[in-house]
């Protein structure tokens, strides 16, 4: 779908990430796997599946690829630059297997699904190819490859969702853990392939969620984040209790599972956010006060063209009814540049969108083609590349500033503080969220805290990125 350009510190589209050992107490491991993962937080929600797959097969997680049996990447179609940053890996990987024939090397996720012609035989850079609805099958692929067969499951399913696999924390900190309630997309947007690699829209039943949730909390955890590509749209029917489970309820039961569980969530279509959703939030102090609002777009002809089934004037509408249920709520947003036909009228309607709405950060795009959506067959890409970057450019600068100017309102006020670890300038410093996802820096010096502890800061200043304080000693 796009490149990607982004401020603030949360960006859920990293580049790669590879995962440092864990140690699993009274557990031998015969082989070791390493693993990268690419794109959104359900990619890396995935990989903790995966983990717990592979541990149950003999497979312990290690952070060198160089003594690894099994090397998995786990990708993400969204972006062009994705996918090349993974065959470059993938080249990498194959010139070491080389050297060590016995190494098997798979591709997982959204690439493997869209790509695994080219990969498998084209290219021949890798030996499986495992789609995101197949990673049961995983041991039997694993057998499969080590014959010397190309090891292949891209199936999508109506109904997996994992809900029995107890994922393996894979480089956590400890405190902040990844919840998947859902799978798929409904939605069809024009740009995304989301539709195509991970198939239709299925929900995982609530009692797993929260006894999930539960057991992190009993393991130290403190924040948990709700992900699925529409959260809003979650429904499962509990049949025992001749009752659906929405969104809002599902908010409401895992808030209850402990007052100090804060409860995140990723990603919310506009059109799927309801009031009582809104009103569940402002309900419960430990349902964070932070809504991802995807926008695109400012125009609604644009927005017509991407399939959004929104208008400008209807988002604006959510903007101003969520703002009026929680006033301190924050918000961020995704924006995309340059996508097919867009004028420069249209991206001032872009500009102006992001102005009346003052996103705290933004996700910020300009559009390249995505090969099998539903924009790539109906619409020419029509709009000059150096004109989609210089959009960006504006769309980039006037977020940096809306960033600093939201975070200069903060200035003097007191927020609880969840400590996620020390600052990543400073060991001297502490880092943290408050409700608002905004990152909180304050110095460790005179306190007695320790990672996962809540504390009460005030902001003394701050800068486009990160709100910066001391402790408030009570």
């Amino acid at each position: 779908m796009v490149e990607v350009k982004s401020t603030g510190v949360h960006d859920e589209n990293r580049q790669g990430e590879a995962y440092a050992p864990q140690v699993m107490e009274g557990r031998e491991y015969r082989k070791k796997f390493y693993i990268e993962s690419y794109g959104c937080a359900m990619n890396f929600s995935d990989s903790e599946i995966v983990a717990s797959i592979l541990n149950d097969n003999g497979y312990g997680a290690t952070g060198n690829y160089a003594e690894a049996d099994l090397v998995l990447l786990n990708t993400c179609s969204i972006r062009e630059k994705a996918e090349q940053t993974v065959r470059n890996r993938l080249q990498l990987f194959r010139q070491v297997k080389d050297s060590r024939p016995g190494l098997l090397i798979g591709v997982l996720g959204c690439m493997a699904e869209r790509l695994k012609g080219k990969l498998l035989e084209e290219e021949k850079l890798v030996d499986m190819v495992v789609g995101p609805d197949a990673y049961r099958t995983l041991p039997g692929l694993i057998e499969e490859a080590e014959t010397g067969q190309k090891a292949v499951n891209v199936l999508l399913s109506r109904d997996e969702t994992y809900a029995d696999i107890s994922p393996v924390r894979l480089d956590s900190n400890g405190v902040s853990a990844f919840v998947s309630i859902m799978r798929g997309c409904n939605n069809m947007c024009a740009f995304c392939v989301v539709p195509f690699t991970r198939g239709r829209e299925r929900s995982r039943d609530a009692d797993s969620i929260v006894r999930e949730c539960a057991d992190l909390f009993s393991k130290g955890y403190r924040e948990v984040t709700l992900l699925g590509q529409n959260v809003d749209s979650y429904y499962w029917m509990d049949e025992a209790a001749d009752k659906a489970v929405t969104f809002a309820l599902l908010l409401e039961k895992v808030a209850l599972v402990h007052p100090d569980l804060r409860v995140r969530f990723s990603t919310s279509h506009p059109k799927d956010i309801t009031d009582e959703v809104l009103y569940t939030m402002a309900r419960y102090e430990n349902i964070c006060k932070y809504i991802h609002l995807p926008v695109q777009s400012g125009s609604t002809r644009i927005l017509q063209l991407m399939n959004r089934t929104y208008t400008r004037e209807w988002y604006m509408a959510k903007v101003d009814r969520i703002l009026s249920v929680m006033p301190d709520c924050g918000m961020s947003t995704d924006v995309i540049t340059g996508f097919c036909t867009e004028t420069e009228e249209e991206h001032q309607d872009t500009l102006s969108m992001m102005e009346y709405a003052k996103y705290d950060m933004s996700y910020m795009f300009f559009y390249s083609e995505r090969p099998g959506t539903l924009a790539a067959r109906r619409y020419s890409d029509d709009v000059p590349e150096d004109v989609k970057k210089r959009r960006l450019d504006e769309v980039v600068k006037l977020q940096g500033r809306l960033s600093l100017e939201s975070n200069k309102k903060d200035l003097g006020k007191e927020f609880r503080v969840l400590i996620e670890g020390d600052s990543k300038k400073s060991a001297e410093d502490w880092r943290g969220r408050n409700s608002q996802n905004k990152v909180v820096v304050f110095p460790k010096a005179g306190g007695h805290y320790k990672k996962g502890d809540y504390v009460q800061v005030s902001i003394t200043d701050c800068t486009q990125a990160t709100l910066i304080g001391a402790v408030v000693n009570n």
